[in-house]
């Protein structure tokens, strides 16, 4: 398994580049994984994912998949209109 053959620090490292230049705050804790997604201006959290099982990331193509993922995710976030957020 990928995840288990990458350190914490060393998935941690790979995820919040995967969105640079934006911030990106992921928290590896009990085999599973939080992603926040930052916006750097406004400091709102524009996308949150948790529990992401680390024994589903048993392949970098399953680690490439995740991130795909949550970028079409934050997209998706991004196009909604703001109004439709706020209820």
């Amino acid at each position: 398994m990928i995840a288990c053959t990458l350190s914490n620090l060393e998935l941690r490292s790979i995820v919040e580049k995967a969105f640079l230049p934006v911030r990106c705050n992921c928290t590896v804790m009990d085999g599973a994984m939080k992603v926040e997604v930052i916006d750097p201006v406004t400091e709102r959290v524009e996308l949150l994912a948790t529990g992401i099982k680390l024994d589903k990331l048993d392949t970098s193509r399953a680690l490439c998949e995740l991130i795909l993922k949550l970028r079409a995710d934050l997209q998706a976030m991004q196009q909604m209109p703001q109004h439709a957020l706020a209820s």
